[in-house]
């Protein structure tokens, strides 16, 4: 298993730092992986659900917020799936987490958005350590 923290370092990201999920979900997309988005509340998912949208005209990615309507499978054909906290999904190969804890269960990958705020940089180093004891491969992207 591998865990990657990707550090907000560029301007474009430090001001809106979903602007880095999209990219990361393009490049997911790209790759012929579909993965899930751990949104941290509904406010963050909808936000996300908009810059999926607008983030680069040229670009589609299919992606689909959570619905507790949706039937078993119905999420099969979403390459991109947020999903919040009060909406228990199976995880993906590919994890993208936005919350405020280490992902558990069964992934190969989790991706770790770090914040350019160093205050909140602590609890993500934190996580490094969980991932690093249960035996992930660690990697450090400055973005």
């Amino acid at each position: 298993m591998r865990a990657d923290f990707y550090l907000i370092q560029k301007p474009r990201f430090r001001e809106e730092p979903l602007l880095l999920v999209c990219e990361l979900a393009r490049k997911a997309q790209q790759a012929g992986q579909a993965c899930i988005v751990l949104a941290r509340d509904a406010a963050q998912a909808e936000k996300l659900d908009d810059l999926l949208w607008s983030f680069d005209p040229d670009a589609f990615i299919p992606h689909q917020i959570v619905d507790p309507d949706m039937e078993e499978g119905d999420d099969e054909e979403i390459e991109v799936l947020i999903a919040t906290p009060e909406h228990d999904v199976a995880l993906r190969p590919l994890v993208i987490n936005l919350r405020d804890a280490a992902v558990d269960g069964a992934f190969e990958r989790v991706l770790e958005v770090v914040p350019a705020d160093d205050s909140a940089r602590g609890p993500l180093r934190q996580r490094w350590v969980q991932y690093k004891d249960r035996g992930f491969t660690l990697n450090k992207h400055d973005m």
